[in-house]
């Protein structure tokens, strides 16, 4: 016997949804909406540091505010430990060119809600993702995607991967 109230199949149904928190269409969906502790640029410049992740802006700033600009501010702090886990795992030297600042296409999954960083393209880092993630098909732009095993996409915009954390991709 239930002690809430509520029936057994109303709590199978997912009625019962906590404060905050919505019905997300899939797993990796749904990993997304756990993920979205914020943290603070200096944070993410800490973690990055430490495992030897660099970044660079062609306007040599961290104003969220400013597009040329690269920023960590706001940035999930699952999307900085998926960064820390690219690098772990493919060994290749990452060096981020976008994060959280203003000037990226919008929408819930986005560079400005902290899902999203850039990555400067290399050899190295190029290969790993299309040697260990599932082909994914094409964004609506015609950026060809790589879909991990936790679910994070990989874009290959051309000169840079955009690259979705819905979680820290096994951290």
């Amino acid at each position: 016997m239930l002690r809430t109230g509520l029936s057994a199949a109303a709590l199978l149904a997912g009625a019962l949804v906590a404060p905050g928190f919505g019905v997300l269409g899939g797993a990796s969906e749904a990993s997304a909406g756990t993920s979205a502790t914020k943290i603070s640029h200096a944070t993410a410049t800490s973690m990055f540091r430490s495992v030897g992740i660099t970044w660079s802006s062609s306007g040599g700033c961290s104003d969220r505010n400013t597009p040329t600009c690269t920023s960590f501010s706001q940035l999930n702090q699952a999307t900085a430990k998926g960064a820390q886990t690219l690098k772990r795992a493919s060994g290749c030297a990452l060096n981020i060119t976008g994060g959280t600042e203003t000037g990226h296409a919008s929408g819930t999954y986005s560079h400005w809600n902290g899902y999203k960083l850039d990555f400067g393209k290399t050899s190295c880092l190029t290969g790993y993702i299309k040697n260990n993630f599932g082909y994914a098909g094409v964004r609506g732009d015609g950026a060809p995607m790589w879909k991990s095993g936790s679910g994070n996409i990989y874009a290959d915009e051309g000169n840079h991967w955009d690259v979705l954390y819905y979680n820290c991709g096994g951290c």
